[in-house]
Order: structure tokens, then sequence, then C-alpha cells
């Protein structure tokens, strides 16, 4: 092969552009080098396709000459990126064109790259008269080429030797869900800025304009007349990326959309393009597509540190944001408060109480559509007060996410940033918070229940965990969760009590008669006044501590020119109690009202009387309207206790000196309330034992059998496939009973491979049925909640006695099956509910009297039944002993009779 001409340059081949051309370039000094494009001399190579001008209407797609792409791959693969020497034969006179020879090293011998593309069959020699040594060599090549059937002369057809190329996708977004996450193989076309390219994605040909995903760089732009003006850095950055990518074999991950351009990762045999122009201090951080990043998010923001300790390039007199020597950077603390759904109070490690908020996140703000203005403007008109807590959507549901995992639980702290105090706020701490390696932020954001905070390119007051918090909202986007849902929001209607004497008297029997009430404390103003929600009835109270009397606590929030007398230990108190339960899940137990219309009674907080503990620490007295409780005895003895180890309020107190009589509160004894009815007519389907039942309303019937018809006419039309569903201790389901029929249901357990237990749901009985007779209950079914509720018949108790009980059973079955009855709720216990049932019609019969009268129950005294009521059974079961009926035959035989003669069952 010939040798170069002692008149050749060098340079570096950047950009092939078909089989006969190429771009080259110098070495950089100081910038971009100079580039030259060399046409090939005396050849002519196969015309690649074209894509259309977007910009002009007649413009139309090109395909590829048969052999194009293959000759443009030869040379690509022979010389982008490589070193090679070249010679000017002559330049063109009206276009200007340089045409000349080429060369490149392979093996310590300088090669001719135009008789390695005629040797291979890759080019055609053009027709010339022009006679000499080298033209003679190339015709001798060509001749063998054909002879050999070597690229465009192989006679038999090629299906690749034209590709199919997609120029444009149809639709982007659906095509990059579906390959989303997929790695590519790619060559890139073009380098339009330092971050944006274009590339075929192989082996479709599919063409894509590709921006790295999570950066930007310095990019170029047009003024009015169309003249291009490039940012500073910007004409290196791009060299930066061409120098490295183009036309080089690449991997492509598809992450993301934004307009008609993917958004992706670019990963190069010498590692990622996007980290490396971080690192050099070519392009920064960009927030809005950091979110799609795929991989290595992490070492994309390490990247870009260090070029900003260095001050490299686009990061020049960059100056980071520093924190006070005097703020603790990383601690470990106990979370006390939720504030609304962006703020925790905590607790840390030496005692001190501080204020955190959550970096970079924004919780729920008030709607302000039409429907929430008037809504708004209504409540004001009214002279009703805002919450926010329950009024700004989704915010109950935030703080109820955040109080449900953290309050009382460790958590790791991380201050990211301070905002200084302006005339409206105090300073703000703003940390990242985690627990058990969790970013809360992350989950809360995640969820839905809050949005991420968009800061500015060059603000770095940010959270440490910016790129997590924005992958959680895209998921949470994606998903339609909380705040992005389409859905009507939810809507929280709680009803205020405290304060209102009127509504409080109202409310006090329900309180009293449920027993235990599950309540969530709100706030706490004084060791023994607290505010409680009580979500089941979706109502605010104010609630006193009965049988203690606390030291009067500092206001929260006095007002201007307010007064108020604190007394010692009542900040300690206060502290001791909001420790203890803010925020927490209590059981209350209301026994009356005060003249101000707060609930009076005792609070348990994890099984613990308040009131105990509270005098157990020598934060309280005994008052002396815990004597008629029961739990005095132990009160009288935990104070005792106090007083001798002189804790807090008795660090004065001497053996024999008598304390203070304190005034009794203002308590309003509702001991003679008239008995609250409110009947509902029901017709019992499932008698469990004498007096344990399951029922229906009969309101609720059409509904139900409107349902079970629909779903019944779908499952003959599409019986369940056996075997689809596996049957798991709580899964709700649907059954096959021994009719035939299909009925709601949910699994109770599953004993064995051929038995599944089922509590029908809508019925309240219970069967066992295999597998195959078992399946999964359908969405759209679901709606509607159970119809069997679960009661007892209040006050009574079953016989201990087998055979008795079996009677009872019976004769309970006989007086309720069959006929629609009247159910009134008479008083609940740890939730379940106690009733009274009567018959319906003119002459009503009272069902509880007649099984007591019958001799089938005995009377349970109970101080929840209302007195009335309990004379009304007494008497019944009176008149069962003097006729001397069922179990009362042989006298007056009870359980404590039985112990005493010996016949009780071991």
């Amino acid at each position: 092969m010939s040798n170069p001409q002692p008149s050749t340059k060098t340079g570096i081949v950047k950009q092939v552009l078909s089989g006969d051309a190429v771009v080259i370039r110098g070495q950089p000094r100081g910038g971009p080098p100079q580039e030259k494009t060399l046409a090939f001399s005396n050849v002519t190579a196969p015309r690649l396709a074209r894509r259309p001008n977007p910009n002009a209407e007649s413009s139309g797609e090109t395909k590829d000459e048969p052999y194009a792409w293959e000759s443009r791959e030869f040379l690509r693969k022979l010389v982008v990126g490589k070193e090679v020497t070249f010679v000017v034969d002559n330049t063109a006179a009206t276009s200007r064109r340089e045409y000349g020879q080429l060369w490149i090293n392979k093996g310590g011998e300088q090669v001719n790259v135009i008789e390695l593309m005629v040797a291979e069959g890759l080019v055609e020699l053009r027709t010339t008269t022009k006679q000499n040594e080298e033209m003679t060599r190339l015709i001798e090549l060509e001749s063998q080429a054909k002879t050999a059937g070597k690229g465009k002369w192989n006679k038999e057809k090629n299906p690749n030797a034209v590709r199919n190329i997609t120029w444009t996708i149809e639709n982007l977004r659906k095509f990059v869900d579906k390959n989303h996450g997929k790695e590519f193989d790619a060559v890139i076309e073009h380098v339009r800025d330092g971050c944006t390219v274009r590339a075929f994605l192989l082996p479709d040909f599919i063409y894509v304009t590709l921006m790295l995903s999570g950066v930007k760089c310095p990019n170029f732009k047009r003024d009015e007349n169309g003249k291009e003006t490039a940012e500073m850095f910007a004409e290196v950055a791009r060299f930066f990326t061409e120098s490295r990518l183009l036309q080089r074999d690449v991997k492509i991950i598809l992450e993301g959309v934004s307009n008609q351009n993917v958004l992706g990762t670019v990963i190069h045999p010498a590692g990622n393009i996007t980290e490396l122009l971080l690192r050099e201090g070519f392009a920064h951080c960009v927030d809005w597509s950091m979110g799609v990043v795929t991989q290595g998010r992490s070492k994309l923001r390490l990247a870009e540190k260090s070029a900003k300790e260095k001050q490299l390039r686009v990061w020049k007199g960059y100056q980071p944001p520093t924190l006070p020597s005097s703020v603790l950077k990383e601690f470990t603390a106990k979370v006390l408060e939720v504030v609304n759904g962006d703020a925790l109070v905590v607790k840390t490690g030496d005692g001190q109480f501080l204020k955190v908020f959550f970096s970079s996140l924004r919780p729920p703000r008030p709607k302000t559509d039409d429907a929430q203005e008037s809504s708004a403007a209504t409540e004001r008109q009214a002279g009703q007060k805002s919450r926010p807590l329950y009024d700004v959507p989704y915010m109950f549901e935030a703080r109820e996410f955040l109080r449900k995992k953290l309050i009382g639980k460790k958590v790791n702290v991380v201050v990211d940033y301070l905002r200084p105090a302006n005339d409206d706020f105090p300073e703000r701490t703003y940390c990242s918070i985690s627990r058990e390696g969790i970013n809360i932020a992350e989950a809360l954001i995640s969820k839905g229940l809050a949005t991420v905070v968009r800061h500015r390119g060059d603000d770095d007051q940010r959270s440490s965990f910016y790129d997590e918090l924005l992958s959680a909202e895209a998921r949470a986007i994606k998903n339609s969760k909380g705040l992005h849902s389409k859905k009507e929001y939810p809507l929280h209607r709680v009803a205020d009590i405290s304060g209102d004497v009127a509504k409080a008297k109202q409310f006090l029997p329900f309180l009293q008669r449920s027993g235990k009430a599950t309540a969530v404390v709100e706030f706490v103003a004084s060791g023994s006044r607290l505010r409680l929600f009580l979500p089941k009835d979706t109502c605010l109270i104010t609630f006193l501590l009965t049988g203690v009397s606390c030291p009067r606590a500092p206001l929260a929030n006095p007002k201007a020119g307010q007064t108020f007398v604190t007394e010692k230990y009542g900040q300690e108190a206060l502290q001791f109690t909001k420790e203890l339960v803010l925020q927490r899940e209590v059981e209350v137990e209301v026994e009356s009202t005060d003249k101000g219309g707060n609930f009076v009674g005792w609070l348990y907080v994890d099984g613990k009387n308040l009131s105990l503990l509270l005098i157990q620490e020598g934060l309280s007295k005994v008052h002396y309207t815990a004597d008629r409780s029961p739990h005095a005895a132990t009160l009288y003895a935990a104070e005792e206790q106090a007083k001798q180890a002189k804790k807090k309020v008795w660090e004065d107190y001497v053996e024999g000196q008598e304390d203070d009589v304190e005034e009794e509160p203002d308590i309003v004894e509702d001991l003679n309330v008239d008995r609250v009815t409110d009947y509902k007519e029901v017709v019992v389907t499932e008698v469990a034992s004498g007096n344990h039942f399951y029922s229906q309303f009969v309101d609720q019937g059409p509904q139900l059998e409107s349902m079970m018809n629909e779903m019944r006419q779908e499952l003959a039309a599409s019986p369940p496939l056996a075997g689809a569903f596996t049957p798991k201790k709580g899964a709700k389901c649907i059954a096959q009973f021994t009719d035939g029929l299909w009925y709601r249901g949910v699994v109770e357990g599953v004993p064995s491979r051929s038995e599944v237990q089922v509590f029908y749901s809508d019925y309240g009985n219970r069967g066992v049925v295999s597998p195959a007779k078992v399946s999964a209950l359908p969405g759209k079914y679901m709606s509607l909640p159970p119809q069997a509720s679960e009661y007892y018949l209040a006050c009574t108790i079953v016989p201990e006695d087998e055979d008795w009980a079996k009677e009872a059973l019976k004769g309970f079955k006989n007086e309720v099956l069959g006929q629609t009855l009247l159910l009134n709720v008479e008083y609940k216990i740890q939730g379940q509910q106690y009733v009274s049932l009567k018959t319906k019609g003119d002459i009503e019969k009272d069902i509880v009297s007649e099984l007591l009268e019958d001799g089938l129950l005995r009377v349970a005294k109970n101080r929840r039944c209302h007195s009335k009521l309990m004379e009304e059974y007494v008497k019944a079961e009176e008149k069962s002993r003097k006729a001397r009926r069922n179990i009362w035959c042989y006298g007056d035989f009870t359980p404590d009779d039985a112990m005493e003669f010996g016949f009780k069952k071991q």
C-alpha cells in the first residue's frame, strides 16, 4: 500500500460523515480546536438516509443506499477518535470542498484508508481519465472486491443492506415507560451541547434526542436574528462531551421524558459521562430531572460537590454554606410532638427540647377552589375559628402518619440548614430525620401527604436526601396518591364540645355508657387538664383528671395583660403529662361534667392510670372526690409513699400536719338521667348462645339483597376458577354455603388443605368449606360494610350448666328468629354492644324479660345499665325463682351455692 506524501498533516478524526468523508480536528489549546472536513479522492460511498426537516414542509425522508450504513460503520470503527495522517489533493472550485488521502497507523505501518475501503467493496471508484500508479492500484483492488463479491458488489440480496429507521416515535412517553431502566446499545450521532445528544438506539435504529438526566451544562442561545451566543464554558463543555461520545459505541439507559426529548444516562466504557461532566465542573445538578435518575444519584452529587470544593469552571468563586459552630450537626432524640405535617418537637439526650422542621418538605396547603373558598367564608361568617389540622386537605392524614410512626420513638436527626429569624417567625432548624434507616420525609412524600420544595439551582440549603425526596414525589404523582389524587379530598367534620355546657350535658350519657373510650391527646394545658380527640365520635373535648389536684401550670399562650398565678412544680407536672400522653392513644372513662362544660374522669395510658402516676411522682395530691371511686385505696397508698419520700409537692411535708381542705369542683352528677332510647328495626340472623346474637338492620336489607343478586348473577356467568385463591386468615372472600349460593365472608382459619373456616359477615354464621368453594371477594362488592352486627343481651348471664345453656339457646331462638324486632343499645364494654330487644306490634314484649321469666337466663348486676331497666329485669327473674322455672327448679341454686356444696366443675 502507498505511503503518505512528504506534505502530509496529522489530526484526530472527530466524526465520519459517510463512507467517503470525515471531520478531522487538531489538538485543543486553550479551547476547542479547529476542524477540517476531508472527502476521499477518486471514490464515492453509498449515500446515507436523511431525516425529514421539521422546518420545511416539502422536506421528506430519504432512504439508505444499499451498504451505506455498513460503509459508514466500517470507517467509523476504524478511525473515529484516532490520530491519522492526511493530505489534501485538491479543492473544488465551487463548493470549496477539500479532497485528499487518509492514512492510519495499524501495527506500526501507515495504511491507506481509501485502499482499505475499496478492498472491502464499501466505496466505488469515480470515472476518471487520470491514470497513475495510485489509480491503477485502486482499480486492481476494486476488481478483486468485485470478483470476491465483497460489500456492495455482493450479488446475493442482503436484507440488512438498507436500514429501516424510526426517525420519530409517535408516543414517546409510552415508549419510555415500556423500556424504563432498560439498557440500549447506541451510537451517538450528534452532540448539541454538553448534556444533549442525538443517537441511534440499536438494533432497531430508533433515532432519539437525549438529555442527560439530573444535570445541565452551559448552552447556546439564539437571539431574534437567529445568531447563536454561547454561555460561558458552553463550547468547552460541548467539546468535552464530543471528544468522548461522538460516534462512539455506548449504552443508553432510558429514564424519563421532557417534551419531545428522552431523559437518560449515557454509559461510556470509561464511565458515566454525566458524572465526568460534574466532576470537571462542566455541569451542575438540576432537581427537576434528578428524580428520574435510576442509578448513582449519590455519585452525581458527590462529583458536583468535588467540583464545588475545587471551584472548577462553572463553580468558580463558589462559597459553600456553613452551620454555626454552636449547632449540633447530628444527634439522636425522642419525638414528643408532631406539629402539623412538617415539624417535630424532640427531646435530646441532654434534656433539651427542640423544634425541628423537615428539610425541603412542604406540608399540605389549603385548597383554593371556589367550593373551598365558599366553605371558608361560611365558617368566618359563623365566627368559627380556622382549624388547619382538620380543615386543610390531607393535613390530618399527614399528622396521623407521623404520630403513629414516631411519637415516643427515638429518631436520628441530621441538621441540613438554618433559616434566620424574621419579623414573623423565629429561627428555624431544618433537618433530615430518619428512624431505623427510613427517611421519614421520603416516606411521607411517597404517601402523597406532602410535596417537595423546589429550590433555586444555586441554593444549597436543602435536604441531604433531596434526590430521594424527588423520586418519592414522582412515585406518588404516578400512583395518584394523597395530594396528587384526582378524587375529592377527605373531609373531617369534627365537633368541638369544649366549653359548651349544653352539648356536654347532652353528650355525657353516651360517654358514660360506652365505658372506656379510645382518644388521642391533642393538647396538654396542665398536669391534669387535657384536650382530647375522640376518633369514634369525631369530636374534641376538654378532659379533667378526677381524684387528683395538680399544681397550676403557666399558660401556654397568655393574652396581653392577662395574669395567672402559677404554682411550684406546675411546670414539672405539665411536662410529665406531656411526655407521657401527648399525641398518644389513650383510654378514658368519663364520670361527669363540671359547670364549664368540661368532662371529668379517668385516663389510662398503656393500661396505667395517669392520676396514679402523677401521685407516685409527687406531682399531685389526692382530691377527696376520689373517695367514691374504686381507685381510692390505690391512690391514697401511692400518696402516702410520696409523702414519706418527700417527693416534689411533699418536699416540706411534716408527718401529722393536716393538709388544707380543698373545695370540691362543681361536678354535675346526672344520676337520675332519663334512659336514652333509640330503637332500630332489626332481623336476627344468627344466635350464638343464650344471650349472644347477630342481626341486620331492616333498612339496609334492600341494598344487601340488590348487591347479592348482582354478585350471584356475575358469578353464574363467570364462575370463580378453582385454586386461583389461596385462603389466608383474615382475608375477605366469597364462600359457597350449603344451599349452593355464594355469600360474602372472612377466612377465620385454614386447619388443613381440605378445610377452610369461614365467617359469613353479612349473616353472622360460620362454616367449614373446601378450598374449591372459596374465592377472592371482587373489589366492587367491598364498599358495602358487613351487614351482620354482633350484640349481647344487656344485664344477662347464660347458665354455666351445659344442658341449661342449650335450653337458653333454644328458647332465645324461639323468641327472635323469623320476625322483625326493635333493638336499643344500652351500654358498651370495650367496644362490645349490650342491647335490649323487644317485639314490634301493638303489644311490645321485652325479650330479655321473657327469657328471665322463663328461667333461661340470670340477671347480671351492671352499674352501666340504667336503674329502671335493671329493676324490671330483677322483677322478671324473681317471678321465675318463685315459680321454680327451668334453672330455678331446685330453688335458688347459684354458682356460689354450687361451689359451697362441691358441685363446681373442675
